[in-house]
């Protein structure tokens, strides 16, 4: 896990998020146990309680269950369930931003697929007027 934190949202919220991307990467596996509240605490200097309230968000979301005497550790079915959720979440919040901006950069499927750009000859041709003036004396 990153040690850094923003600013943009809770230290809790942040590392919930954290062990989802995890969970959803394979890092952590069904009946994996999480890190103890006390070694994240320690290891990312902050409070006890802040690590037990991300960890009891994990366990209300059906993700995590708690364990008396060993610990926390993944649900089974786990990854699955966050992978529909968060692919509701990015279908609904995220996907018509990103659709709006492609729309509005004309970007094609190929580009999209390729991560390149590939200009095309107008293109060029309005670019290139613009890089060949010579450049302006200094006096």
């Amino acid at each position: 896990m990153d040690r850094e934190w923003n600013d943009s949202q809770p230290i809790y919220r942040q590392l919930r998020d954290r062990v989802v991307a995890m969970i959803l990467d394979g890092v952590l596996k069904e009946g994996d146990p999480l890190p103890s509240v006390r070694t994240v605490a320690a290891e990312y200097r902050v409070n006890p309680l802040t690590v037990l309230k991300g960890y009891q968000q994990l366990v209300d979301e059906g993700l995590v269950e708690t364990r008396r005497g060993l610990g926390m550790f993944i649900n089974a079915g786990a990854r699955n369930l966050l992978l529909q959720s968060e692919r509701q979440k990015f279908l609904g919040e995220e996907w018509p931003r990103v659709r709006a901006t492609i729309e509005r950069l004309g970007l094609k499927a190929e580009e999209l697929m390729n991560g390149r750009t590939h200009r095309s000859s107008t293109d060029n041709a309005q670019a290139k007027p613009a890089e060949s003036k010579p450049p302006k004396k200094e006096r």
